[in-house]
């Protein structure tokens, strides 16, 4: 039996891991969840799965958790306290942004394998995340569709140098065919038309940046340089990856767009587990398109690419950055169209450095949501 715990839980990853885990029955066991704020939901999640140990990220919500259930871990370090004192064998981090950092040091730092739906912790850790996965000897098994796919793929060519590209697919958001975004809604903005995910990574996904920070963590999951690594937009996201191999064929990992794939997939590694799900029926589709990704409409996905290819801290501070300017359009402060802006003019206040500690990392991210701020500030009313 695998010791699991679910960071995350009352999220849209969260609950679809718990329902994988309740389908194992007993292969797998859940020993621990952790949630930011939704102390109710995580509580009721407890009770259902027989989990003795809580961790709630908000250390004022965690005080009326505290009420309902003895023994909650409270505050970012209440969660950090969980992963490191769970004995698990595998952490799912599903936690959004960059709080996600911390408990997935702490787990690599413990020696637990972990299944990452948190692509920050790639985007702003990079070489310092994989490195430390090295030295504890610990895995790193992607939970997004796109690199899930990647993983599979890869890992099917035992001979090395086989894999000339990756390509990792985009949807396209619910804007792909719209020319004019100075006008977008945050209702719109909203709607995604293949995937039901939480307020941020939706906003990210219609501007293209959440597929920025994919290719980022691309990179440093499998060591493929930026050259080697292209965006193509799939709009029926039935292809979830593919690559080229160096005999001109390529290989695609494929079918319906469900997230309970690549959790399964990573929660069971090695093994496979069943999933209710029915196999493609390509005649009923149809079709499939692609195109190319339109960059002076999507700016994020460029600037993504361009601090990726600088480095260093780079990429953190284009996080940081987009956390605060898509919390600002949430908030009715900023247009849509203000978001790539704000990003852009962080990254120019904020020259790429190298990073010697997670530390550096810390005080980056910190500046750089600073730096966000005023930009947002200085956008016209």
């Amino acid at each position: 039996m695998k010791r699991v715990v679910v960071l995350g839980s009352t999220g849209s990853i969260g609950v679809q891991a718990l329902e994988v885990i309740e389908a194992a029955g007993e292969d797998l066991e859940l020993v621990g969840i952790s949630a930011q704020t939704s102390w109710e939901t995580a509580i009721a999640q407890a009770k259902k799965h027989g989990v003795d140990r809580i961790a709630i990220a908000d250390p004022a919500v965690a005080e009326r958790c505290a009420t309902e259930r003895s023994g909650v871990l409270a505050g970012p370090e209440g969660v950090r306290e969980l992963v490191a004192t769970s004995e698990a064998d595998l952490v799912l981090n599903a936690i959004t942004g960059s709080a996600g950092l911390g408990p997935t040091i702490v787990a690599l730092t413990e020696g637990i394998d972990l299944a990452l739906a948190n692509k920050e912790s790639l985007v702003i850790g990079g070489e310092l995340i994989t490195a430390l996965a090295e030295a504890t000897q610990t895995k790193i098994i992607p939970v997004d569709s796109e690199h899930s796919a990647l993983y599979q793929l890869i890992n099917a060519e035992q001979a090395p140098g086989t894999v000339e590209k990756l390509v990792l697919t985009a949807s396209g958001g619910p804007f792909r065919e719209r020319t004019d975004l100075s006008e977008v809604t945050i209702e719109e903005a909203l709607a995604h038309p293949t995937w039901d995910m939480g307020g941020r990574i939706t906003i990210d996904s219609a501007t293209l940046f959440n597929k920025g920070l994919e290719l980022i963590e691309a990179h440093h999951l499998f060591a493929v340089p930026y050259a080697q690594i292209d965006v193509v937009v799939h709009p029926q996201s039935i292809i979830h990856s593919l690559v080229h191999l160096n005999d001109g064929a390529s290989l695609a990992h494929m079918g319906y767009p469900d997230m309970r794939v690549p959790i399964s997939f990573a929660l069971h590694y090695p093994d496979r587990a069943d999933v209710a799900l029915p196999s493609l029926d390509l005649a009923q589709l149809a079709q499939l398109t692609f195109e190319e990704p339109d960059l002076d409409r999507f700016p994020c996905l460029r600037l993504a690419r361009e601090a990726g290819e600088a480095g260093g801290t780079a990429p953190c501070v284009l996080n940081a950055a987009d956390e605060i300017a898509v919390g600002a359009f949430l908030d009715g402060e900023i247009p849509f169209t203000a978001i790539p802006r704000v990003v852009a003019r962080t990254l120019e206040e904020m020259p790429a450095a190298a990073p010697t500690h997670f530390d550096d990392l810390i005080a980056t991210d910190s500046e750089a949501r600073k730096r966000a701020h005023e930009a947002v500030q200085a956008e016209p009313a």
